[in-house]
């Protein structure tokens, strides 16, 4: 019979530990090379096998913090639907709430950069055309949930209060509700969803091992005048999320 690999074993023997309560959800792990030295193993080992417990939803991993046990976490159902879109608030609070979590978010945004071939098409200007860029952080529970990066063009807001998504008063309040308030209707969002590997520093942020499977929805607002007025990427874990898409049907 052949050996079991030895990241397999050092995995094995980590869930036992977490089992024995040796560790409980919510610990921080010991250092992979105090992990490595203890089994007598290398740094590349432990890793291998930490990201597999990840990946299985027995740990977590924090960006530029270490690795922890995870609290037990059921899978998150996320309708995605014109429901979404509220006269006031952000559609992710929403949808948080809809499942009894808080929603909440992180964010950055650099104005003034060029479009890139892709969101240029998408957006339906000319390629280095300047935008408005935020990068999301998404957390239910202070726990990461999804990512998005989101892209206006400059020349819609600029000179508006609602030209930095996460400044002004209308911080926070959506793409629809934004627009509304410099008297753009967005009238519907066009989503394309496929499954995908996480990048490395996707992987890193959301907490899940590195190529584990995500779903990649890029997601386009149009005005009533189809004009697109803002696309983000957005990237949701398999591992946390189950998406389903609610489609209305007018009669």
């Amino acid at each position: 019979m052949p050996e079991q690999p030895p990241y397999l074993r050092i995995a094995d023997e980590l869930r036992q530990r977490i089992a024995e309560h040796a560790w409980g959800p919510g610990d921080r792990l010991p250092s992979r090379a105090q992990i490595g030295q203890e089994y007598g193993v290398g740094e590349n080992v432990v890793r291998r096998a930490q990201e597999l417990l990840i990946s299985q939803g027995v740990l977590e991993g924090r960006a530029g913090s270490g690795t922890y046990v995870a609290e037990p976490r059921k899978r998150v159902r996320v309708v995605r639907s014109s429901a979404r879109e509220q006269p006031q608030g952000s559609p992710f609070r929403a949808d948080m709430k809809a499942v009894g979590k808080l929603g909440d978010w992180e964010s950055r945004t650099d104005a003034k950069v060029p479009a890139p071939a892709e969101i240029a098409a998408r957006l339906g200007i000319g390629e280095d055309d300047l935008c408005v860029r935020t990068a999301y952080e998404f957390l239910a529970d202070g726990r990461p949930m999804q990512l998005s990066t989101s892209w206006e063009p400059y020349d819609l807001t600029a000179g508006t209060l609602v030209v930095l998504p996460e400044g002004g008063p209308h911080a926070g309040a959506g793409v629809v509700n934004r627009m509304a308030a410099i008297g753009v209707t967005v009238s519907h969002a066009v989503e394309q969803p496929e499954p995908r590997q996480a990048t490395t520093e996707e992987a890193s942020l959301l907490g899940i091992q590195k190529a584990a499977l995500v779903t990649h929805i890029r997601r386009t607002y149009y005005s009533d005048q189809g004009q697109p007025v803002e696309t983000a990427d957005i990237v949701v874990p398999a591992v946390h999320c189950e998406i389903v898409y609610e489609i209305p049907i007018n009669r």
